[in-house]
């Protein structure tokens, strides 16, 4: 499996291959921002959507692609615009295809953006992610730090309101 850095172009290119993804994602419960059943041109449309903010530098986009060249997870910075902020970045969309679970790529793509964010003098990471779900446990493994937990935060995939829990973790900087 090989872990890629995509800019705004290869992000459009491959949107079709992403849109996959982001559908097993929805599909298999994980919350992500979308409800069940997430259609493909919606999710398309969306990936598109990420290409300009990857060009526009506000977005950063890794891909893990299998040896038949296909999309099997992702991870992504989102870095703030304001100055008081540019010291620390969100981690988003930490997606791994079905396909590709229980084999560490998960981990994988956390430790390449959090390696990144180091090379980027980024000395904050933060993220939501629902309470209770697989990726916590992940996170927690990975030394993040719980700062919170807010009820009734989102819609789950298949409805209902959910909590979520805060991340955050300190960079060496």
């Amino acid at each position: 499996m090989r872990l890629e850095r995509w800019d705004g172009a290869r992000v459009r290119e491959r949107a079709d291959d992403l849109a996959v993804l982001l559908t097993d994602t929805v599909a298999s419960g994980a919350s992500v921002g979308f409800l069940a059943p997430l259609g493909h041109a919606e999710a398309v449309a969306w990936w598109r959507e990420r290409a300009d903010a990857v060009r526009a530098g506000h977005v950063a986009v890794w891909a893990a692609v299998d040896p038949r060249d296909r999309v099997a997870g992702t991870v992504g910075l989102a870095f703030p615009g304001k100055p008081n902020s540019r010291h620390r970045a969100e981690l988003v969309k930490l997606m791994v295809h079905r396909r590709a679970r229980g084999r560490g790529l998960g981990r994988r793509l956390l430790a390449t953006a959090e390696d990144a964010a180091v090379a980027g003098w980024i000395t904050l990471l933060h993220l939501d992610t629902e309470t209770g779900s697989p990726a916590e446990e992940l996170y927690r493994s990975a030394g993040w730090t719980v700062a919170g937990t807010i009820p009734d935060y989102a819609a789950a995939p298949a409805g209902g309101l959910r909590p979520t829990t805060l991340y955050y973790k300190r960079l060496p900087g």
